[in-house]
């Protein structure tokens, strides 16, 4: 009822040709013995990336008590994804589905649709979620992935640090300080499914500074039916960008900004109006100040203004506008870890009506303030307990209480069991208060203006080891149990309630084996049961499917191989279960990417995106829906 009816199908593949893929495989890695060790980070060097998300501050990778899988540059590079979307398909513990040529449902630990809102996205410090709906709108976030240092994906509740919203993850993406990408870079990519282009320059400047200016344009064609008639969905996308740097061994400062504008083709009429094209522009800037102080503490300040305008004639036509202040203090003390921080947030919307939607009242203000304390403490060498709670105040709820507790426990330098108990909430947005369907009286479906948070109550249990310096895994296992979802009534004079209750379990594990110097085999796995109900007194008539359409299963396998004369080839299987409802077939995609360094500086590479099937739907399989095709790229790189 309150989805997006965007969803796009896909169909599935035929699993009998990994036989194949894994022999080739095979044979490639006994002709490249000689060959040097992956480009990528080694498993040990991996366990010791500082990762910044798990806890706002530093801290290695193998000592976060979260779920948490880092996406490395050079695993983005190898995997062929040229969007912000399609790397996150690299994660293990999130659902990515594609809905059209441009649009992606994606999500952790299930609620998965067009508008999932119980996933928090950060690029470079800066929230993306939209306000007015909690949720992003993938074909307007994207970065130039050349620059990207790591994308930090937390499943879990993140709420004790990062607020409201961060329910069931936080994505965390990282690009590279202006420093570490000096120079010129080019990138041009074509293939059967559209064409890209991007540029970088980064320089110096005075007072120990440093920059980079960029900029990339992308088309993405039509896509078709499962009888080849062609959509409307093809999307052209440009954006620019930059980043300046002051940085010392004492902190610095750091000014970004970027700028896009993006459109479809036109959809034509839809009876008596025109729908036109879906357009989306935006721009936003960002300054953050980091500062280390007298004994060991530390301090960050960091402020950014976003704006965005998207028209889209069929649903909504949303303008608005967020300034966003945040700070936080370190303190380190005798067998204490101390950091504190508060934050503000203000936004301001115009939200024009659709054909379809419509907001009452359509410009509004709301304000967000919030204040956090979290105490890491250790209670042995080889234990820690970490306490923490945010206060967070919004317009709809007033103040929501959401604290956390955690413990770390290491029998040994290579085994890390973990633990935690939290409260996290997604707040309301003006989507559950002011929504109106139509957009004009009498209204079919309303907003409730009684709406309060959705809450989960969140329990996990990990443990990460590196037996070897050549084998690493994690393993989690979880429990949300949900309180006041979303849910509607029988129209008409529908009203949007909190009357959906229940629990989602699940495991997720991952791991990564360096079988020979120059083939590093990976696996990931996630497992859910959703069991959500309606409480009594509700006429809601979808019921729990209206929250999401979410796999029981999926599961992948990588493999990275180094072959001889500075060549590379990389294969990924992925395997999703059936979505139940709407009804959507298990599939299972195969992708493929060869690189070759020509010359130092110059790469040609070649991506497939599944090779063994023409096409297979990922969310909604419904009948006259477009497909996402199978896609075959070629791609050069060259630095200068």
């Amino acid at each position: 009822m309150y989805q997006q009816r965007r969803e796009v199908a896909m169909m599935d593949t035929k699993g009998c040709w990994i036989g194949v893929l894994a022999l080739s495989l095979s044979t490639a890695h006994a002709q490249g013995t000689q060959v040097a060790a992956l480009a990528e980070l080694s498993l040990e060097e991996l366990g010791n990336i500082e990762i910044t998300s798990a806890a706002r501050r530093p801290e290695l990778l193998g000592d976060a008590s979260a779920s948490i899988f880092v996406i490395t540059s050079d695993s983005i590079r190898r995997s062929g994804a040229n969007t912000l979307a399609e790397a996150l398909r690299l994660a293990p513990n999130l659902q990515v589905a594609r809905l059209d040529a441009s649009q992606y449902a994606i999500s952790a630990r299930g609620f998965n649709n067009a508008i999932g809102n119980k996933l928090l996205v950060l690029i470079d410090g800066r929230t993306v979620y939209t306000p007015f709906f909690s949720g992003v709108f993938w074909d307007q976030q994207d970065v130039m992935l050349e620059d990207v240092d790591r994308i930090e994906v937390i499943s879990g509740a993140g709420g004790t640090l990062w607020g409201s919203n961060a329910v069931n993850g936080v994505i965390n993406v990282i690009t590279k300080p202006s420093a570490s990408t000096q120079g010129g870079l080019v990138v041009l990519g074509a293939g059967n499914q559209g064409a890209d282009a991007s540029f970088r320059y980064g320089g110096s400047l005075q007072g120990g500074g440093s920059f980079r200016v960029y900029a990339k344009s992308e088309e993405n064609n039509n896509t078709k039916t499962a009888a080849q008639v062609a959509g409307k969905d093809g999307r052209r996308r440009t954006q620019v960008g930059f980043r300046a740097d002051w940085l010392d061994s004492h902190g610095g400062v750091t000014l970004q900004g970027d700028a896009y504008s993006g459109r479809t083709d036109s959809r034509g009429p839809f009876g008596t109006v025109d729908l036109g094209r879906v357009e989306a522009s935006g721009g936003n800037l960002l300054g953050r100040l980091t500062r280390k102080l007298d004994g060991g503490q530390d301090l960050r300040l960091q402020a950014y203004y976003d704006f965005t305008d998207r028209k889209d004639a069929f649903l909504y036509q949303p303008r608005q506008r967020v300034l966003d202040v945040e700070f936080q203090h370190g303190i380190p003390l005798e067998g204490h870890q101390l950091l504190w921080g508060g934050g503000y947030r203000q936004a301001s919307d115009n939200i024009r009506p659709g054909l379809i939607f419509g907001f009452t009242p359509n410009e509004t203000s709301m304000h967000w303030t919030n204040l956090f304390v979290q105490d890491e403490i250790r209670l042995t060498d080889r234990l820690n307990l970490t306490l923490g709670a945010k206060l967070e105040s919004n317009g709809f709820t007033g103040t929501e209480f959401l604290p956390g507790a955690r413990f770390e426990w290491k029998p040994s330098p290579q085994q890390l069991w973990w633990g935690a108990a939290s409260r996290a909430v997604r707040a309301p947005a003006r989507l559950d208060r002011d929504i109106r369907l139509p957009p004009r009286p009498p209204f079919f479906i309303a907003g409730g203006s009684q709406f309060q948070s959705e809450v989960a109550e969140v329990l996990e249990l990990g443990y990460r080891a590196q037996p070897s310096s050549t084998l690493s895994y994690s393993v989690t296992a979880f429990q949300h149990n949900w309180d006041k979802l979303r849910s509607g009534q029988t129209p008409p004079n529908a009203q949007v309630q909190n009357m959906i209750e229940g629990t989602t379990r699940g495991i997720e594990a991952w791991g990564e084996w360096q079988a020979a110097r120059n083939l590093k085999l990976g696996a990931g796995l996630s497992l859910l049961r959703k069991h959500l109900t309606v409480k009594p007194g509700s006429t809601d008539p979808e019921g729990p499917r209206a929250l999401g359409n979410d796999p029981t299963h999926q599961w992948m396998l990588r493999a990275g191989l180094n072959l001889p004369h500075r060549q590379e080839l990389d294969v990924i299987v992925r395997r999703v279960g059936a979505l139940p409802d709407p009804a959507v077939p298990a599939y299972t995609a195969v992708d493929l990417h060869y690189g070759w360094k020509v010359l130092p500086g110059v790469e040609l590479s070649v991506a497939a995106q599944n090779i063994f099937d023409r096409a297979h739907p990922e969310f909604n399989a419904a009948s006259g829906r477009q497909e996402i095709p199978r896609s075959i790229g070629l791609r050069i790189r060259w630095s200068m």
